[in-house]
Formats: C-alpha cells, structure tokens, sequence
C-alpha cells in the first residue's frame, strides 16, 4: 500500500479500451477503481468513458455489409459453399483429400476389382513423370501461371509424388471409379500445394485453379474432374466443420456488427482521434497535482499519443508523472509508423513521462515497448500473464493482483526520488 506524502494529492485516471459502452464501462471501472482505492486510500482515482462519445457506430445501419439475399437468422442462412470450405483445408493441408481417399478406400469390402492396384500404380508413375510431361505436349504455361507458373507446379508434383499419403492412397484404390478420384484428388493436391506455395505471389481465382485441376488430370491419365462422390462427401462434411469461411458467410453480419465497437474504435481513433485526445487533455488538465493516467488497450495508445504531442509542444498540458499502459497496441504502431503522437522512428521526445508498460503474452493485442525505445530509461515492460488464451487475456488484466501492485511500485518509486 503505497503511503502518499505532501500536501499534494495524487490523482490516478483509467482510460478504458475498445468496445467498451455504458453498462460495461460501469462494471469495468467499478472493477478497477476499487482495486486501486485499496492499495491507493489517500488517492483520487476516476475512470474516464469515452465509448459513447468518440466510439465507433454505423452511421447508416450497417447497409454496406454485403448480405445473401434477405437478412436471416441463423436457422435461415443459405446453404454454405462446401468447394470453397474444401479448398480452404487443402490450402492448409494438399494432402488431406489423398489421406481420405486412402481411408475411404481401406473401408470397402472386398480386394477391389482386378487391375485396380496396377492402375493406382500408374497414376503414381504418371505423377512422377508429370514435371516433365508440363513442358512436352500442348503448352501449358498460360493455364498454371495463375498458381504460380510451370516451376512451382512441377515442385509440388515432385514433393506429392515422395509423400507417404500418396503412395497409401495408390496403394488402395478398389476399383476404376476410385481411380478416377484418385486421378482428380491427386491433382487438386497439386494445385494446392503450388497455390501454398506460391502464397501472395498468385492471383488466381476459382476458375483458373479448376482449369489448372483440369491441365493437371488430362496429364495424370483422366479425362476430366471427377467428382468423387464419397471423398467429397467426407471432405466436404469435414470441410463445412472445421474451415472458417462458411461460418464467415452464414454470420458476416451479426459478425460486422458485433465488431463495431471494438474494431470500429480503433479504425475510428485512427481517422478522428483528435476530439477524443482534445477529451483527455482537458480530463488531464482539470485539477492540479501529481497524476497518473492508466489506460487499456486503446485508451492507452490515446494517452501516449497525448503524452507525445505535449512533449513535443503542440500542446500546453502538464504531463502526468506516470503513463501506464496496459495491453497496448502502442509500440506495435509506432514500428508501423502510424502512431500519431511521434513521427516514424522517432524516440520519445524530452519531457515525456516515465512510462510502465504491462503485457501479457498470450494477448495478441499487447507488445513491448523498452524495444522499441532501447536505452530509453524512462521505458520499463513489466510482463504478467491471466493464463487465459486471447481474446480472454486482453481484459484479464484487471482481475491480477500482479497489475495494481506494479502499478503501485511505480508510484512509491516517484514518491521516494527527490
């Protein structure tokens, strides 16, 4: 408990973060003044909302969110895009289509029918020559240059044809339709890998991934996409489970709209930050004595960005004697060259207050600061952790002990220099 000396009384200010409005304002900064008056007795400590003021709302009702058809519940939605979402795993992983072919047909009665191993065999040969057989025959260069050219579909037909799932799946093909998906899988797994490969470098779209799929069969020994009616009913099942775009497609405008507060604020802040600064100056400015300005997230890139401006004489504002920063995405944007309050590169300018920065690394809305300004002696990252995964670590922080106290060490470390 820090023991407050003088005729002065301390002041400390939270400034809460993104997305917060009046019924969570209230609950958050009940929270955090308590906390703070039972290790500060002798301070003055307030919260400053900000939210309903200079946050973020869609002025027109959201009316530029994309929706299929008709606004729906979520028992209404349009039926999902199982090719999309089956891409969507084969990008992460080219192989899973050949892994579920090989399990798909190691589930069948029987041996399969005679000459159906000879023949995955050969779709095998056809796959290890297939680098070759790109550059003999019809040209193929225009057709797989929108995944990435003649050279980055040959890598990927050379590190197909040596992986295990492939061989499996060759090795199991039952009968002539099961090489017909073998065929087709084979080439989608292909093409996958070199659009993985090949990553930002590519422009493709749907139509010219299906015409390389298409180039791709015609050489493995198929005669066109077969549609494999049991791998993509498994893959496609799977797909629909576990890929993020149907979720996005079924819920992109509860999702849009939900983010608002959050993400809108700091997009907001970015664009018209300057009447929320003009706010938490004249907060800053309101009473005389020692200050200390807390703030969260996006409150806390606002106050640097108010520290900066007046240490650099933009304003005439006296500097708390402690900037505290809690989850801030403040350095991380000084590195960009998009924090407003200091020019790129720059280093905090003289007469900038000592400033304790508190992260936790599991919230991946938080960073360090002392890197950013190496030698800087008034940077101190302090590092805690909720032991919660993100998004739940960013407003953990007000629940540990480990935050106010280190706060507090601050204030007596002031107290105590002359």
């Amino acid at each position: 408990m820090a023991d407050l000396s003088g005729d002065e009384r301390l002041r400390v200010v939270f400034v809460h973060g993104t997305g917060v409005r009046r019924e969570g304002f209230t609950r958050l900064s009940d929270l955090v003044l308590d906390r703070l008056r039972s290790r500060l007795p002798r301070a003055e400590v307030s919260a400053v909302h900000w939210g309903e003021t200079h946050g973020a709302s869609l002025a027109a009702g959201g009316v530029s969110i994309p929706r299929r058809g008709r606004v729906r519940g979520p028992s209404e939605a349009a039926p999902p895009d199982e090719q999309a979402a089956a891409w969507g795993l084969l990008l992460v992983d080219p192989l899973c289509e050949l892994r579920v072919l090989a399990e798909v047909a190691a589930q069948d009665d029987g041996a399969g029918a005679p000459g159906a191993l000879a023949d995955g065999r050969r779709v095998a040969r056809a796959l290890e020559g297939l680098p070759a057989a790109l550059t003999a025959g019809p040209p193929a260069s225009d057709v797989l240059q929108p995944v990435g050219g003649t050279a980055n579909v040959a890598a990927a037909a050379e590190a197909m044809a040596g992986a295990a799932e492939f061989t499996d799946a060759c090795d199991s093909v039952p009968d002539a339709p099961a090489v017909r998906e073998l065929v087709t899988a084979t080439a989608r797994a292909v093409v996958a890998y070199a659009l993985a490969a090949a990553a930002d470098g590519v422009v493709c779209t749907g139509d010219e991934r299906d015409a390389a799929v298409d180039l791709l069969s015609t050489r493995l020994g198929g005669t066109a996409r077969f549609p494999g009616e049991r791998v993509a009913a498994v893959l496609g099942t799977l797909a629909l489970r576990v890929t993020t775009q149907p979720v996005l497609d079924r819920w992109r405008t509860p999702l849009t709209t939900g983010a608002v507060p959050a993400l809108g604020d700091i997009l907001r802040y970015q664009a018209r930050g300057g009447p929320l600064r003009d706010h938490l100056e004249q907060v800053m400015r309101a009473e005389e004595g020692p200050t200390v300005v807390v703030g969260h997230s996006l409150g806390g890139i606002a106050l640097v960005d108010v520290c900066a401006l007046a240490a650099i004489g933009q304003t005439a504002l006296p500097q708390p004697r402690l900037l505290v920063t809690v989850g801030s995405q403040a350095p991380f944007l000084h590195e960009l060259g998009a924090l407003t309050g200091l020019p790129p590169s720059a280093g905090l300018p003289p007469g900038f207050p000592r400033w304790l920065n508190i992260y936790d690394r599991k919230d991946l809305l938080a960073y360090r600061a002392e890197p950013v300004f190496p030698g800087d002696a008034r940077v101190t990252d302090h590092e805690v952790t909720s032991r919660q995964p993100f998004p739940l670590s960013h407003s953990a922080y007000w629940k540990l002990d480990a935050v106010y106290d280190r706060i507090v060490k601050e204030i007596e470390a002031f107290e105590a220099s002359p």
